[in-house]
């Protein structure tokens, strides 16, 4: 501010000391000079003022409520909750918009946009939708909102496959919808936790660039990437991605019983564990996921903060693409390099046994999990499978893993490089944060690649739809397989998905988990338990769930 004042005396005097300034190029240049050192003063004062500014209203919001800092290892990459069917994506949809229903803690239906569903017949389900509900935008929900969002999804890459057993949605009156199956669906209800309403008006006509605004672009710019209208109990403020999202409690959310008392939501991405961690202890943050096993102990040991631990469904595996890595398409290539992986060692050494080791895709307790399938790591048969497969002098592959998507997802992925180099096969690792990975992935950009999943419908079934079952675009199954197809796979999956009969239904996918089992056609490591950690004035257990979607509209903040 004083040099500011100094500058604008300068100019004065020289003018009312009669001074004028002359056609003499020194003095131009001098004038130039200060209006250049004057344009930068403002320009620094104004940052100031917003900076500031920001801060203000900040502290004006801690004082007026209860402002929760999250720190992720990532966060939403886009505001469309059907551009990408993550688990990232899915958190952020239960915060901003509402599904018809929910899953509860203990895996049972919650009514949220549905008030009730009944069904009529084998094929058909009707919803009875909820009065009274309003969008960010203002626009009130109604039964026509819940088929646009339907109609949608159906356009988008990655939920399609999950669409494909259904013939449509169909509105009865403007609160009561009709969603039919092609064939009798068990999981119809399900899938009714993944139907979130968008507002049709507000997504409706074209953006300021002249494109639908109901356009789904995975990349580059599109209306619903940076705009939102949802029902849901956050209404996004600001987002600057990788930087930070900002979300204000709804001021007309419908659900008046909830017991949460965030008014104000920050999200931070913190990629780095490390980072992440140090963030809760100096307080710069309120809630953190993942915590990393090695940070277990420092957190339980503060008197400030909680750990909470929560079983989770994910397994993490990698693929091996046999289109791309001619090796690979040989069955006892790929069985040696599950025999080579000590995925048990990764459980104890790197997770810390804070996760289950696996062999097969569901966990047990889902249909389809088989008792006899068990870990097999045996280094001295996975160099016999190497020779009689006709590479005893090994050969070099490609690998790409995320850096910033699963606990300790590069270690493992640095790990399974070593093990493999055991039994010749030279690798050629790239790890990358996870928001460059998926496009890579996309791409199948590497001969093996690591994928996590959770399945979208809490049944088995659903890894191989998107994980195993042969890459059909026009249908959306096999979104997520980089290269291996077995079409007798394929045929139990959609068997099981039209039985009713869940005893049958079990012994289908059981033997879908056997025959992957036999083919070598992934390798598996573990499944997942998720870890926060947060203030102990943040009631955070009853917002979790094994899904990993922390409900935030209902954490009560003390």
């Amino acid at each position: 501010m004083k040099k500011l004042v100094l500058v604008l005396l300068s100019v004065f005097l020289m003018f009312s000391c009669g001074e004028k300034p002359s056609e003499d190029s020194a003095t131009i240049t001098k004038l130039k000079q200060e209006i250049t050192a004057l344009n930068k003063v403002i320009s620094d004062l104004k940052q100031e003022n917003e900076g500031l500014k920001a801060k203000l209203e900040t502290a004006g919001a801690e004082k007026a409520g209860k402002v929760l800092k999250v720190g992720l290892d990532a966060d939403p990459v886009s505001l469309d909750p059907q551009v990408q069917l993550s688990g990232g994506m899915l958190q952020l949809s239960h915060w901003v918009f509402d599904p018809l229903v929910r899953w509860t803690q203990d895996m049972k239906f919650e009514p949220r946009l549905a008030t009730k569903w009944e069904r009529l017949d084998e094929l058909t389900m009707r919803f009875y939708l909820r009065k009274g509900v309003k969008f960010h935008s203002g626009n009130m929900f109604t039964a026509k909102d819940v088929k646009w969002s339907f109609d949608r999804m159906r356009k988008s890459a990655d939920f399609k496959g999950l669409l494909e057993p259904f013939d449509g949605c169909y509105i009865v009156d403007d609160h009561t919808v009709d969603i039919k199956t092609k064939k009798p669906y068990a999981l119809l209800l399900n899938m009714a936790t993944y139907f979130f309403a968008m507002d049709s008006e507000f997504y409706t006509g074209t953006d300021k660039n002249g494109q639908p605004k109901d356009m789904i672009l995975k990349v580059g710019e599109s209306f619903a990437l940076n705009n939102e209208s949802g029902t849901g109990p956050f209404v996004v403020t600001k987002r600057q991605h990788n930087v930070v999202l900002e979300m204000d409690r709804f001021k007309d959310y419908w659900d008046t019983d909830s017991p949460g008392n965030v008014t104000k939501f920050i999200l931070t991405p913190i990629k780095e564990n490390a980072t992440r961690v140090a963030a809760l202890l100096s307080g710069d943050v309120d809630f953190i996921v993942p915590v990393p096993p090695q940070d277990f102990a420092r957190l339980e040991r503060d008197d400030d903060l909680k750990l909470v631990l929560i079983n989770g469904g994910r397994i993490i595996t990698f693929q091996m693409n046999q289109n791309r890595n001619k090796a690979l398409a040989n069955k006892k290539v790929r069985q040696a390099i599950v025999h080579a992986v000590n995925n048990d060692g990764i459980v104890k050494k790197i997770m810390k046994n804070k996760a289950t080791v696996a062999a097969q895709q569901g966990p047990e307790g889902y249909a389809g999990y088989k008792p006899s399938l068990t870990p097999r790591y045996d280094l001295a048969k996975a160099k016999k499978l190497m020779a009689e497969a006709g590479y005893a002098d090994g050969f070099e592959i490609t690998m790409m893993a995320p850096n910033n998507r699963y606990v300790n997802d590069a270690k493992i992925a640095e790990a399974t490089a070593q093990m493999l180099g055991k039994i010749g096969i030279k690798v050629n690792l790239k790890t990358m944060p996870k928001a460059q990975y998926w496009n890579e992935f996309d791409d199948r950009a590497a001969d093996m690649m690591m994928i996590g999943w959770h399945s979208d419908t809490e049944d088995s079934g659903n890894f191989s739809e998107f994980l195993m079952m042969c890459e059909n675009k026009e249908t959306g199954y096999g979104q997520y397989n980089s290269g291996y197809c077995n079409p007798k796979v394929d045929e139990l999956v959609m068997a099981a998905q039209s039985e009713t009969d869940l005893s049958k239904r079990a012994a289908m996918l059981q033997q879908v988990e056997q025959i992957l089992y036999d083919d070598a056609a992934f390798v598996p490591f573990h499944w997942q338990n998720h870890a926060y950690g947060a203030k102990k004035n943040l009631m955070i257990k009853p917002v979790l769930n094994s899904m990993n979607f922390p409900y935030f509209g209902d954490l009560v903040i003390k």
